[in-house]
């Protein structure tokens, strides 16, 4: 035996006749990880909310814990405990008013000669009906401003449920163009500056335009791309499911879902459409 074992012997001793460890009282008992979890949770889902209205709801529900615990959890993860009281994002703005926004762009088609032309298209949030409002190769303001009005006189949208027109801020849209929806009651908003996410119902739609059908086809004119976005519109609207409609195309989505049928006991007919580029199905009578 040495002397530096005695020693260390004689250390612990000491230190089990005077350790307090096992005489101390309990502390702050941990938080749960589920509780993290939701305080979390809620903090995503509201983050207008500041640490104080996080334990407000967490009480109201039951939970006993104290604020600066909602505190700590809030950042320790990263999250501003209390935030700036700022106004929707873009995201929860289009959101909570999709049935009353219209959205309008442009989408650009080189042809076979790799001559550029634009088409004018409008997508409602709410029903997912799209419209085409013109083709051209000189996308003007003057154009665009008559694109607008041929539009409001020749269509059926129904624009009293309609408040917003979303558009960027591209020169194509003038003043002039604005007035045209404002005399029909529509708020004209602009999205941010290089912000497509800001349009991006209507984006999307594009972006399904460019893969089921202008990726496609070759376009040889603006006669042809009229001709064939109008076809497909028709097929969009009528036939087309949606999975923000439960499935449903804009038709149906307004005149109600189908009766529940038993497709071994029908037959189905398919008709093609644009040469067969898109099919469309029916059960038979």
């Amino acid at each position: 035996m040495t002397a530096a074992t005695l020693l260390a012997w004689h250390r612990e001793l000491v230190a089990r006749k005077w350790g307090y460890s096992q005489r101390r009282r309990a502390g702050r008992p941990p938080t749960s990880p589920a509780v993290k979890a939701l305080v979390l949770r809620v903090a995503a889902e509201n983050p207008g909310w500041g640490h104080r209205r996080i334990h407000d709801e967490l009480t109201r529900r039951g939970h006993k814990m104290a604020a600066s615990t909602v505190w700590n959890i809030l950042n320790q993860a990263g999250i501003d405990p209390a935030p700036r009281h700022t106004g929707a994002t873009w995201r929860q703005f289009l959101a909570a008013q999709a049935e009353h926004i219209v959205a309008v762009d442009f989408l650009h088609v080189d042809t076979i000669n790799l001559k550029r032309i634009y088409a004018l298209v409008t997508l409602e949030h709410g029903s997912r009906r799209a419209h085409l409002l013109g083709v051209t190769a000189n996308p003007t303001g003057p154009w665009t401003t008559q694109a607008a009005r041929n539009f409001l006189m020749d269509t059926d949208m129904n624009t009293e449920n309609r408040k917003f027109l979303l558009r960027d801020r591209g020169g194509q849209y003038t003043d002039t163009f604005d007035a045209v929806f404002v005399d029909v009651g529509l708020r004209v908003l602009k999205s941010p500056p290089q912000a497509p996410k800001a349009n991006a119902h209507c984006e999307r739609f594009i972006g399904t335009l460019r893969r089921e059908l202008l990726d496609r086809t070759p376009i040889l004119n603006e006669r042809h791309l009229h001709r064939t976005l109008t076809t497909y519109l028709e097929h969009y609207n009528g036939h087309r499911p949606h999975r923000a409609l439960n499935q449903l195309c804009p038709s149906q989505a307004e005149a109600g879902p189908p009766r529940p049928i038993d497709l071994t006991e029908h037959r189905v007919h398919r008709t093609a459409v644009l040469g067969g580029l898109i099919n469309e199905y029916q059960t038979a009578s």
